[in-house]
């Protein structure tokens, strides 16, 4: 029994602490500081992105209250990272700001005296800090990717008090995004006029997932190479705090398009036949990230993403490894170990693991799921005592067989609250990174993916109650979001029973009315999307569209047309006249 009430009790704490306790008010109150006329002040040593998203937050104010706040020396907001701040680390060594030296990624947001400060752990830490006041101001992370409005208030209010929502759960927090042709590369095309991603997209990106809490991607690489494209993306990234690494498949921070656009000059993707040039292509990766934050990938699969042979080769994968971490040794002067470095599981190279091959202690093992939402397989208690730790790899969108899975959002969130909850009681912690294809349509899944990163236990079992249903609050209004939670939880329900890309006039039974249902379904789901659509703010609608209806409305055409071809066959079966 009391063990029954102590989960009861954590679950239940464990929700209220998705984000902190909301302290912005748009009211005045007898016990709450205002920020009219407010002035916003930092130290000159803060790293450029606590600089950088100090300048977000006066941008942000400016477009809920219309002024925007002026830096100054006796600033109402103070912003400071400890070791960075004298007053923040005045007020640690005081004991007024507990708890925040030698914390990963933490903030505090206190008011003291008659100042709003800001102060984080690190520079993550003051970044997350920054970004939340954004976030209770009204300003949602998608705001640019999805459109969505930022309400206007006259005045901002906060109440008196400490708050925070502590250290990430998960260590590296990231996104990766993959198959981005022709979608996304055409609307950068274009966006941005370029025919790659350059530093001004992957500023947006950035943004975005520091505004949700992220800290780390893994750059789009089907025809684009992020680090040779522009030689400013990297720039970028180590400017605004974003960890970078490149994928399962492409080892020791080099894209496979650097690779694949010189194949003459390289010579083959074989370590057995051509070990010295691989060699070469590798130190070059390693000399080129070096001073950053960067993870590096290590392992070695085949030419564009494919196996390396048939059978797992396990002492030729050995040896790729040790002489990487060689090269990194070499390169940065450091031991390996001191270069953060991921081994991704993924596919076949699961048998290698299987086969016996294990990798230095430093090195974080990647976890991956079966390409459908459902993790493959969790660490036993031994092998959870891997000092490297464990991360998952996890997929809501796809290219492989059988289909594509790349169109729109087919994960049920049910489905994919429970997966990474099974990976986080597992010991799944140091890294989670998210294939969501073009980045859009992917925009609820992404956010449900980076909360639970933050902290799995700030979703609870009902997921439309705990985090649907604030999702949608925070896009379209108190008033609006339990019927946008319904209904996209719903298309999401539906989505899942079948992927666009699997679906034809077979998949569903029309003589037993199973094809009438499923149509149906759809057909009210869009009338009723349609309708509430009809009750938005103009100013709403742009973003309703884009991450409800035209979900919706797709896969509701999409059923009508299969669905009237399985008719027209089954009716000329049937030798009806009506066909």
């Amino acid at each position: 029994m009391k063990k029954t009430v102590f989960l009861f009790l954590f679950l239940l704490t464990s929700v209220a602490m998705q984000a902190a306790e909301q302290f912005v008010i748009f009211q005045p109150a007898a016990d709450a500081l205002s920020l009219q006329g407010a002035t916003v002040g930092y130290d000159s040593r803060e790293h450029s992105c606590v600089q950088r998203a100090v300048a977000s937050l006066l941008t942000d104010v400016e477009c809920v209250t219309g002024e925007k706040p002026a830096l100054g020396q006796s600033p109402t907001i103070l912003i400071g990272t400890v070791g960075c701040n004298r007053q923040i680390d005045q007020w640690v060594k005081s004991g007024e700001l507990r708890d925040l030296k030698g914390k990963t990624e933490k903030y505090i947001i206190k008011t003291i005296g008659q100042q709003l400060v800001i102060a984080g752990s690190d520079k993550r830490g003051t970044v997350f800090g920054i970004y939340e006041l954004s976030r209770q101001m009204g300003v949602s992370p998608w705001y640019w990717w999805a459109d969505v409005p930022v309400a206007h208030h006259d005045a901002l209010y906060i109440k008196k008090g400490e708050y925070t929502d502590g250290e990430p759960a998960v260590r590296y927090r990231g996104l990766f995004l993959n198959d981005e042709a022709p979608c996304l590369t055409t609307w950068v095309k274009n966006t941005f006029g370029t025919g790659y991603g350059d530093h001004r997209f992957y500023e947006k990106v950035f943004e975005l997932i520091l505004r949700l809490k992220g800290n780390f991607l893994w750059p789009a690489m089907w025809g684009w190479a992020f680090y040779a494209d522009d030689p400013l993306n990297s720039k970028t990234a180590d400017e605004m705090g974003v960890i970078m690494g490149t994928s399962h498949h492409e080892p020791m921070a080099r894209n496979h398009q650097e690779y694949a656009r010189r194949r003459g000059e390289w010579g083959p993707w074989n370590y057995q036949k051509n070990q010295a040039k691989l060699d070469q292509f590798f130190r070059e990766g390693i000399e080129r990230m070096k001073g950053t934050d960067d993870i590096v990938t290590i392992g070695m699969r085949g030419d564009g993403d494919e196996a390396m042979s048939e059978d797992a080769d396990t002492k030729l994968l050995q040896r790729i490894v040790e002489n990487q971490r060689k090269i990194i040794k070499q390169v940065t002067g450091r031991p390996a170990k001191d270069t953060p470095q991921v081994w991704a599981l993924y596919k076949e190279v699961l048998d290698y693991y299987d086969k016996g091959m294990r990798v230095p202690d430093d090195v974080l093992i990647l976890l991956c799921d079966d390409n459908w939402g459902n993790v493959r397989r969790v660490p036993n208690a031994k092998e959870r005592q891997h000092p490297g730790g464990w991360g998952l790899y996890y997929h809501v969108d796809y290219v492989g067989a059988p289909r594509n899975s790349k169109w729109i959002n087919v994960t049920p969130s049910q489905n994919m609250w429970e997966q990474l909850t099974l990976a986080a009681d597992n010991g799944l912690d140091r890294m989670w990174i998210l294939n969501v294809g073009d980045l859009k349509p992917m925009e609820y899944p992404i956010t449900l993916f980076m909360d639970m990163a933050w902290n799995p236990r700030s979703v609870g079992r009902d997921v439309i109650a705990t985090h649907t249903e604030p999702f949608c609050r925070q896009q379209f209004g108190e008033q609006q979001a339990a019927e946008a939670a319904r209904i996209l939880n719903l298309c999401c329900k539906y989505a899942g029973r079948t992927t666009a890309e699997m679906m034809d006039a077979t998949t569903y039974n029309v003589a037993t009315g199973e094809w009438r249902r499923v149509a149906d379904d759809y057909m009210r789901l869009e009338a009723e999307a349609l309708r509430q659509y009809l009750t938005l703010q103009p100013e709403q609608r742009d973003a309703y569209q884009q991450l409800i209806l035209f979900p919706v409305q797709a896969m509701s055409n999409l059923y009508q047309m299969y669905f009237a071809v399985a008719m027209n066959r089954y009716l000329a079966k049937q030798n009806d006249p009506a066909a």
